[in-house]
């Protein structure tokens, strides 16, 4: 058998050639049959036959570089020129066609050369075959034609960015190329378009700013910015690389906010103050979406948001204070006034909670719940929120305000609903108060008022306000309050007690006689005034003394000025009911044996000091109900007067309240106050230095802050007396090398 003639590398070659020639006629359109399937074999097998024979005539080095030659060719002699004679869009449209029928003949021959990859490019670690002509577009045609494929898509972009409508295809395509001649990296984008592109963004909205900022409001600035944005995100999704859009963004971020950041927040009819002032939330929440995009572009919105809501309310401060301070002139002379705060002052409440609703909804939909903005809220309500309202804080005012809510008779008529939830916002509100401590011990007083005189419209609100204040301010804030509820509970079980008690043992009295007993510690009255009672009252004292002593050691302790009275008084057109204090109707009922009694009399018979004395007969001779005369008659009790009772009264009520003078219990809060202060600032110090042994001066005063903040601000003075305090009673000591340095002594 003979062996079969190998193909020389001409003979071959030449063959190849045609086939190679046929194909690029195929792709420049010209007149040419496409390639049947014995074409296609006969041109694969004369590769492999011609890379397969024995050396000398194996030419797989050669076929491989003719293979680079063949797209090098077709390049320089057909490809280049055409391009060349192009330019703009035109050039764009034929580098695309170009490069279509450049991977179409990469396709074609590396099946025609298969082989080679194969077997050879494989033993000697070289290019695959569709690499090669992938590296011959990128050198020859990619590298002479890139800066003019560049200019000409920048041209588009910004024709786009004029409005024009453009065609988003082609330059979709024409950037696939620059992706995919850098063979699986982005350099080639980045570097031979990105680049530019970011530079030219950069150029175009440095122009428009410039031009917007002058001749726009602030919303209609920010409308446009919002849609350039848009705009260049849609170019992500339309053309570009996906890569390229935070730093595209971010060049549009930079040239429209946050170089003009500052003004346009602060435009003078338009900015962010005049937005917030003129409640204009989309643009509010629009302004929040756009500066939130850039570093702490946020911080100078969240400065303008507090100084807006802070300068809101001063000026409620401001309208009370004036308001009540015209109020006083005007009743100047006209005697005390109620203890309950002023309408002005209830409303003042009111508006905080109604301006705390209005700026967290703004923190809540316009600024997305932000934390930054929440402190903002939280610091500028803390700054009017502890400012002196009309001679009174803004703890004595809440105090009050929920006083007035929970009452019976209050002037707030709300439904049970509303009630619930104006106490949850007078609660959150009490979240801003630096004195928690006066609040506590305002509401206190009045809490106990409410309860002791039946004043309590609702057992339900009164658990649920103090179930809050313990979930806001700690089990340790609402322990006494609770603890008074809970005392009035047992108190009128305790009643019903001493009624079976009486029947069971054929006690009775005179007069119809209830005590609420109480437990000292939780009730916020401390005075205890001596009184000599009436007999019918002494006999109910006396007798419930018995019945409580019995299996009871605890000691009980009366508190006359708390109770009252129901009497009838027999006037000469007819009798009425009087309600009165118990020293009141002790007071009374000394009338039923004397027709006139001096000033000296009666606080001798009534066994009371003169303060005392001088309110009581105030109440009965001078105040609004006539019940006793005075002679000399005037509106001011003096020692020498004499006292008779009225025959002659008369009222269309049959039952009247007569009250007492009111008495500055608001200082007295505040002493009370001032004492807990020092006692707390002193555990504070000690429970510090308990744990720490010794300590610089300035340490123990942060931590002692820190300790107490949650419930008062305490003052840094005070801290300093109460350090020396503790030193005199030995609990501290000064270091001798250091005086500002403190040890503990155990």
């Amino acid at each position: 058998m003979t062996e079969k003639k190998p193909i020389e590398l001409k003979e071959g070659w030449g063959f190849m050639q045609n086939g190679i020639d046929k194909l690029i006629r195929v792709l420049e359109g010209q007149p040419e049959e496409q390639f049947n399937a014995e074409q296609y074999m006969s041109l694969y097998t004369t590769i492999y036959n011609m890379c397969t024979q024995k050396p000398p005539h194996d030419f797989s080095e050669q076929l491989y570089d003719r293979y680079r030659s063949s797209f090098e060719i077709y390049i320089k002699e057909q490809v280049i020129k055409s391009l060349l004679e192009h330019h703009g869009e035109v050039l764009l449209k034929e580098l695309y066609i170009r490069w279509q029928n450049h991977k179409l003949m990469v396709r074609w021959l590396s099946k025609f050369f298969n082989y080679l990859d194969r077997y050879y490019v494989m033993r000697h670690s070289l290019h695959t075959l569709k690499d090669v002509g992938l590296i011959c577009f990128r050198d020859r045609v990619y590298e002479e034609i890139k800066k003019q494929a560049k200019d000409a898509i920048l041209r588009l972009i910004e024709r786009e960015r004029e409005g024009e409508l453009i065609d988003r295809t082609l330059i979709k395509n024409i950037l696939s190329i620059f992706i995919e001649v850098g063979t699986g990296g982005m350099e080639c984008y980045e570097r031979d378009f990105e680049v530019y592109l970011l530079q030219e963004t950069a150029s175009f909205y440095k122009r428009k700013a410039a031009e917007w900022v002058d001749q726009d409001s602030c919303p209609d600035y920010m409308l446009k910015a919002e849609q350039c944005l848009k705009d260049e995100e849609d170019k992500v999704e339309g053309y570009l690389h996906t890569s390229s859009k935070p730093k595209l963004l971010k060049e549009v971020e930079q040239e429209l906010l946050a170089n003009y950041e500052t003004r346009l927040l602060q435009k003078e009819n338009s900015g962010c103050a005049a937005l917030l002032r003129d409640d204009k939330a989309e643009d509010l929440s629009r302004m929040f979406r756009l500066f939130q995009r850039i570093p702490r572009g946020l911080d100078p919105v969240a400065e303008i948001f507090k100084e807006h809501v802070e300068n809101e309310g001063m000026k409620l401060v401001k309208e009370v204070t004036e308001a009540t301070e015209s109020k006083k002139e005007k009743e100047a002379g006209k005697g005390p006034s109620k203890d309950s705060g002023t309408p002005y002052e209830q409303q003042y409440v009111r508006s905080v909670i109604e301006l705390h609703d209005k700026y967290l909804q703004y923190v809540s939909s316009c600024f997305c719940n932000t934390s930054l903005f929440h402190k903002s809220l939280k610091e500028a309500f803390e700054s009017f929120c502890n400012k002196s309202v009309a001679g009174a804080s803004s703890a004595e005012l809440m105090a009050s305000f929920c006083d007035n809510l929970l009452k019976k008779g209050g002037s707030e008529k709300l439904s049970d609903e509303a009630i619930e939830e104006t106490l949850d916002k007078v609660v959150k509100l009490l979240a801003y108060i630096s004195d928690k401590d006066l609040f506590n011990e305002f509401y206190r007083k009045k809490l106990g008022r409410r309860l002791l005189f039946d004043k309590s419209s609702s057992d339900d609100h009164e658990r649920s306000i103090l179930t809050r204040l313990k979930q806001q301010c700690g089990a340790q804030f609402t322990s006494k309050m609770e603890g008074m509820v809970t005392d009035l509970a047992l108190a009128r079980e305790k009643q019903q007690s001493f009624e079976e008690w009486m029947r069971i043992n054929g006690k009775k009295l005179r007069i119809d006689f209830n005590v609420t007993v109480l437990t000292t510690g939780f009730w916020p009255f401390h005075k205890v005034v001596e009184l000599a009672l009436p007999q019918e009252m002494v006999d109910g004292v006396e007798l419930f003394k018995s019945f409580y002593e019995t299996g009871n050691k605890r000691k009980l302790i009366w508190y006359y000025s708390l109770g009252t009275c129901h009497l009838r008084a027999n006037f000469d057109p007819r009798s009425i009911e009087l309600v009165l204090g118990t020293q009141q109707a002790a007071c009374l009922l000394q009338f039923n044996d004397s027709e006139q009694l001096s000033f000296s009399e009666v606080q001798l018979r009534l066994n009371l000091c003169e303060d005392d004395t001088m309110r009581i007969l105030h109440s009965l001779a001078c105040g609004k109900y006539k019940i006793l005369l005075k002679e000399p008659a005037s509106k001011i009790i003096a020692k020498t007067d004499t006292f008779s009772f009225n025959k002659k009264f008369t009222s269309a009520q049959r039952r009247i309240k007569v009250p007492l003078p009111p008495v500055d219990e608001k200082k007295r809060v505040i002493e009370d106050v001032d004492k807990d202060r020092r006692f707390s600032i002193d555990a504070a110090i000690v429970r510090t230095m308990k744990s720490r042994k010794t300590l610089l001066h300035q340490q123990l005063v942060l931590e002692v802050v820190q300790q107490l903040s949650r419930m008062f601000k305490p003052d840094f003075k005070l801290i300093k007396k109460r350090i020396e305090h503790l030193i005199e009673a030995e609990y501290l000591a000064r270091d001798k090398d250091n005086p500002m340095m403190f040890q503990y002594l155990a």
